[in-house]
């Protein structure tokens, strides 16, 4: 974990919030490689769970919402960890992560009760203090699409069954946040709300459940992931049946995403606070009801964590060790970098920048490096983890090929120009 946490910063990929001025807990930023990870990682998503698919919508909501979302959603009241105290040194922590619940981790001081601790930001909305101007930060992005469920039916008219999807920054005010971007105070979501008949549920749980491991295994985690099926008394109060996929992290086996059958719960709660009309007419069998819910929900911080984790690799290659990332090229920051084989070189300069930009038109994540000698190049590109790097030298020249070389084995292969789109398209 540490060989990650130290690698994400001096590479640029993630950065510790606020660093300069001491840090602030549970806080990240993200530098130009771990941003374009990241982007990656949601472009893929929306692909597959939205732009591939006919019958899930994308929307994005608002951050902040009425109080009385909070409310009927359950968490004003529920959304809460048990926190203690330490009467010594004063030191916070969350009763069930830790091993003793009367002994300070700390400093062994005397821990005091336990008390619920509401993690949701709490805010003021406007110039008013008064108790109706009280806000939130949202703690998930799933209310915004419950909320408006009867927007995108009047809108649109959808048939069941159907999904609304969001990705979005999310915000929880934990007690102790941890293990680097696997719980933090601010961090990203993306959910699908998939709405069915009630007799209908257990098929469109079980198609999204293989669609969710084939797009993991996309992605480049095809070996570390399993499945947990959570057993009743830990599962949410909303919650009919929930998988948990995990991964195994440096720190542990954690939950990387999730998958809730929450019923019809947060329709019907929001139906009967609001007074709002949520049901859903069946144009065939003209039958009113109101439809039952299936959460696909992943976090994209804990992805790219996991993501950084299943690529870290070291080996030895042409007799010299080596730190690299094994990314998949679907996700790999940049996919292809071209150098010239001499910089000194204006001939080969001039036809690397030609090969460069027509590759940056068309798969965008491309760079063009000329520092140092190829080496050099070869291993810095290595370890940011772009899979293939093209050369461009003398023999280009005449007959229009380069070197592609493969970041995993080594390996360097003649190629015709005009074949590299085509190659990379596919991959």
């Amino acid at each position: 974990m540490e060989k990650i946490v130290s690698f994400s910063k001096r590479r640029g990929f993630v950065f510790p919030g606020s660093e300069i001025y001491g840090g602030l807990a549970g806080t990240y930023d993200y530098g130009p490689l771990g941003l374009a990870l990241k982007n990656n990682i949601k472009k893929d998503w929306w692909k597959t769970f939205v732009e591939n698919r006919e019958d899930i919508f994308g929307i994005e909501t608002a951050i902040l919402m009425n109080q009385k979302v909070w409310e009927a959603s359950g968490h004003v009241s529920g959304f809460s960890d048990p926190l203690v105290e330490c009467r010594k040194c004063k030191r916070r922590f969350r009763a069930d992560q830790i091993e003793n619940a009367s002994i300070c981790p700390e400093c062994g001081g005397t821990l005091g009760e336990a008390k619920q601790f509401n993690m949701m930001f709490k805010t003021q909305v406007g110039a008013s203090e008064e108790a109706t101007a009280v806000s939130y930060l949202r703690p998930e992005t799933a209310q915004g699409m419950f909320v408006n469920f009867k927007n995108i039916i009047d809108a649109y008219h959808p048939k069941l069954p159907f999904g609304l999807a969001q990705i979005g920054r999310a915000f929880r005010n934990e007690i102790a946040p941890r293990d680097f971007l696997f719980r933090t105070r601010e961090f990203e979501q993306m959910e699908i709300e998939y709405f069915v008949k009630e007799g209908e549920w257990k098929k469109s749980f079980e198609d999204l459940k293989d669609e969710i491991i084939d797009w993991l295994s996309k992605i480049g985690l095809k070996s570390g992931v399993s499945e947990l099926e959570v057993p009743e008394e830990e599962r949410a109060h909303y919650s009919k049946r929930t998988i948990d996929f995990e991964f195994e992290y440096p720190f542990g086996r954690k939950e990387l995403c999730g998958l809730a059958y929450r019923t019809d719960f947060d329709l019907k709660a929001h139906a009967e606070a609001s007074k709002t009309d949520f049901s859903y007419l069946d144009e065939e069998t003209k039958e009113k009801f109101i439809p039952h819910c299936i959460e696909p929900s992943f976090g994209v911080d804990r992805l790219v964590l996991a993501i950084l984790t299943n690529a870290y690799t070291e080996d030895e290659l042409g007799g010299e060790k080596r730190a690299f990332l094994r990314f998949s090229p679907a996700i790999a920051p940049i996919k292809a970098a071209v150098f010239p084989l001499l910089k000194n070189k204006p001939e080969l300069v001039k036809k690397a920048q030609e090969v460069y930009q027509m590759l940056k038109k068309e798969i965008a994540d491309a760079a063009f490096d000329d520092n140092g000698n190829i080496g050099k190049r070869y291993r810095r590109q290595d370890e940011i983890g772009t899979p293939f790097c093209i050369t461009i030298d003398f023999q280009t020249l005449e007959d229009d090929t380069v070197t592609l070389r493969d970041r995993d084995s080594g390996e360097q292969r003649r190629l015709e120009i005009n074949g590299l789109l085509a190659i990379f398209k596919d991959l």
